[in-house]
């Protein structure tokens, strides 16, 4: 596994130019272009349903976008096979609960499956090794992987991601069940591989996350993306009011920024019914 003392291979990151998906008769995806640099790591952030996970499913190589050109890692995402692509990106996605027989470990052992037959499968115990520690699952490496909480699932993706070692990740929403601890952990080893020279693309729901980890952070909205660049330009009162529909305050604390929903004061913003049946 490559780490911030490695020296790495050169990294192209993620190139995308007007992309767009269409599910069904709705366009999804409208028109986005994003790229994701060497030793970058970029938070995509926006309201449920705006495309954020459709639009890493696209640059991923897992679904055909309708219109515009994608590349990872200098590869052609429509033109590439899986498994070359397997070898320059990992992906995790938000879909951890199955019912499987595989024990952690085996499951960790998956991210090694594009480097079968080649010169870098000698690697293999070294680098499962080092990301199953790097993931704290030492102590659950022999239970089966669906017999483990969303939490512990996570992370054992998490782990599969890092033993494939490839230059480019792409998580969406990584950090969703975890607790604080396990939280601040994954940040911090997505961070290690950023500092190594890898492009790393992350969706997130956390606004306060995005803007303590993220080097930029996209905003998207209704298929389109409305804003990219550094926090300080990004994560403001307006645009993120304006993206959630909802009003925001962000303030600065010990460093960082964190980004409050405004609460009405007193009732509850939307009116609440009492379904209890009356007695009488």
């Amino acid at each position: 596994m490559v780490t911030a003392e490695t020296p790495a291979t050169t990294v192209l990151g993620i190139r995308a130019e007007d992309v767009s998906v269409v599910l069904g008769e709705r366009e999804v995806v409208r028109g986005v272009s994003l790229d994701v640099g060497p030793g970058e790591l970029v938070a995509l952030v926006g309201p449920n349903g705006c495309g954020k996970s459709t639009l890493l499913s696209a640059l991923s190589g897992t679904r055909t976008p309708q219109r515009g050109h994608i590349e990872v890692d200098g590869r052609d995402v429509t033109s590439t096979s899986m498994r070359e692509l397997a070898r320059h990106r990992s992906l995790v996605t938000q879909q951890n609960r199955v019912d499987t027989p595989f024990t952690v470990a085996q499951v960790v052992a998956m991210g090694r499956y594009p480097w079968l037959r080649t010169p870098r499968a000698a690697d293999s115990p070294a680098v499962i090794a080092d990301a199953m520690a790097l993931c704290e699952l030492g102590d659950i490496a022999d239970r089966p992987f669906g017999q483990l909480s969303g939490g512990q699932q996570a992370r054992v993706s998490l782990a599969r991601a890092l033993a494939q070692d490839t230059p480019v990740m792409m998580l969406d929403e990584p950090t969703a069940a975890l607790d604080i601890h396990h939280q601040e952990q994954v940040l911090d080893i997505l961070r290690i591989h950023r500092d190594a020279g890898n492009a790393v693309l992350l969706v997130v729901h956390d606004l306060t996350l995005a803007a303590a980890y993220a080097d930029r952070v996209a905003v998207m909205k209704d298929g389109r993306l409305l804003a990219s660049g550094p926090t300080s330009e990004v994560m403001t009162v307006d645009l993120l009011s304006r993206t959630y529909d909802h009003p925001v305050e962000v303030i600065e604390h010990a460093g960082r920024r964190v980004v409050l929903p405004v609460r009405a004061e007193g009732a509850p913003r939307t009116p609440v019914r009492d379904h209890r049946r009356s007695r009488g």
